[in-house]
């Protein structure tokens, strides 16, 4: 899916705001910002469709994340197209108690292109604070709308956004004893939804590239547990290593040229780390316990993991070469699945405790442990690209067996959400941002 065609992209001048308009993302369970996103202004037919679609997409992403509160278009005094005319009538944004205006227009370039622009206004200044503008092919407008709210986001968080990135994960149908899996892929608002495997052989933990279109992941195939390369442009899919043992939970280096992965054989397990071009292994633990789920620290120089070289199973950090192997996870109950942030500042990790699962996060030295959902099943954690939100999947008990869906949840612990996905969905893996 070639998704992130080339757009050509303008900035429009924006004054200072005298007072900056900010929300502390920070700050647990913040009051969220009213804010106006107003239909985009189009020239004809097709271009307002365009305009009325990319800020019903804005106003969904912005809504998502619990930090603002889009206004009821119902109660706008001013219409879009003075606005486009003779700009914002402040007074009467002021009115319906709106801190913030979104609004934007299309137009049809002489080459059949669509341009689309925006613009961030301060109410209470009255000030813009963001202009931009995008020249792109029509089809393409989704993806300038997760742009755009990516550019609020940054401009009134501080923090980078995250909209315009997908979600790879496991779709399960069928029943317990016949469970279908197939690698499935969709925007991080559930949008754009597609399959990538036809469900004939099982998949487990896919794993984004951090800077290429590529997938690592387990597969199954004809009762062989291999890792697997998967081209998403192209469809192509290559062996990254075959084992005579089992291998488990792949995942690449923030560079991207290496996969580390455990592997499993006379019951030992061990974490490898490939080289993908050479693919040759090497093995970085020796230990008669399970070593298993290697994370890469953001900038490659440590590896979080899994071990119950201790007696119980417990979070470890380690050089990238397999030195300095230092337990990190002291509390009670079972640690596994460790993720590293990003921001490279929280683990994420799974919980076991006193039959509840949790996801929690704690610093890269083990301090700080918070834990920020629970349920009957929870796992999986992934971090979305600006580390400040987490997907995982959360199993609920029923009478037909598993029942497995994807959810995010800000990072203090506020804002669950639920992902619609077409059929049962766990193992999610979030994206970096589009290029």
């Amino acid at each position: 899916m070639k998704q992130f065609l080339a757009f050509f992209l303008c900035l429009i001048a924006a004054i200072p705001a005298q007072a900056e308009l900010r929300i502390d993302i920070t700050t647990p369970n913040v009051q969220p910002m009213p804010i106006a996103v107003s239909s985009f202004y189009g020239e004809d037919a097709a271009r307002q469709k365009i305009g009325r679609d990319i800020a019903g997409v804005v106003t969904s992403n912005l809504n998502s994340t619990g930090l603002f509160k889009p206004l009821d278009p119902q109660a706008f005094i001013q219409d879009i197209r003075s606005i486009s005319v003779s700009g914002p009538r402040f007074p009467e944004w002021r009115a319906i108690n709106a801190q913030a205006l979104v609004s934007g227009t299309t137009t049809r370039t002489a080459d059949g292109q669509t341009r689309v622009e925006f613009r961030l206004y301060d109410v209470f200044s009255q000030r813009q604070l963001l202009g931009m503008a995008y020249t792109t092919n029509e089809d393409n407008w989704r993806r300038i709308a997760h742009i755009i709210s990516d550019e609020i986001y940054k401009r009134i968080t501080g923090e980078s956004g995250y909209f315009d990135s997908r979600v790879v994960y496991v779709s399960e149908s069928g029943s317990a004893t016949k469970r279908v899996k197939r690698l499935a892929i969709m925007d991080q608002d559930g949008q754009n939804h597609k399959y990538l495997t036809d469900g004939s052989y099982l998949v487990l933990t896919p794993r984004f590239s951090p800077n290429q279109q590529m997938i690592t992941y387990l597969s199954y195939y004809n009762k062989r547990p291999r890792v697997y390369l998967y081209d998403i442009n192209t469809g192509k899919q290559d062996v990254l290593g075959n084992f005579p043992g089992m291998t488990f939970a792949p995942r690449f280096s923030p560079d991207g040229t290496k996969v580390a992965m455990s592997y499993s054989e006379n019951g030992n397990s061990d974490v490898y780390v490939m080289d993908i071009r050479s693919k040759q292994p090497r093995r970085l633990t020796t230990n008669p316990g399970i070593d298993t789920a290697p994370s890469f620290a953001p900038d490659g120089s440590k590896i979080a993991f899994e071990s119950d070289r201790s007696g119980s199973q417990e979070l470890y950090t380690m050089n990238a070469d397999g030195s300095n192997a230092t337990r990190i996870s002291f509390g009670e109950g079972r640690y596994g699945n460790p993720v590293w942030s990003p921001r490279g500042d929280l683990i994420a990790f799974t919980k076991m405790l006193k039959g509840q699962f949790y996801i929690g996060v704690m610093r890269p030295d083990g301090s700080g442990e918070r834990l920020i959902t629970k349920a009957y099943h929870v796992e999986g954690p992934s971090w979305s690209p600006n580390g400040r939100v987490l997907i995982y999947f959360k199993e609920t008990p029923g009478a037909s067996g598993r029942n497995a869906r994807l959810y995010t949840i800000d990072l203090t612990g506020f804002n669950e959400r639920k992902l619609n996905t077409p059929q049962d969905a766990s193992d999610p893996a979030w994206s970096p941002l589009n290029e």
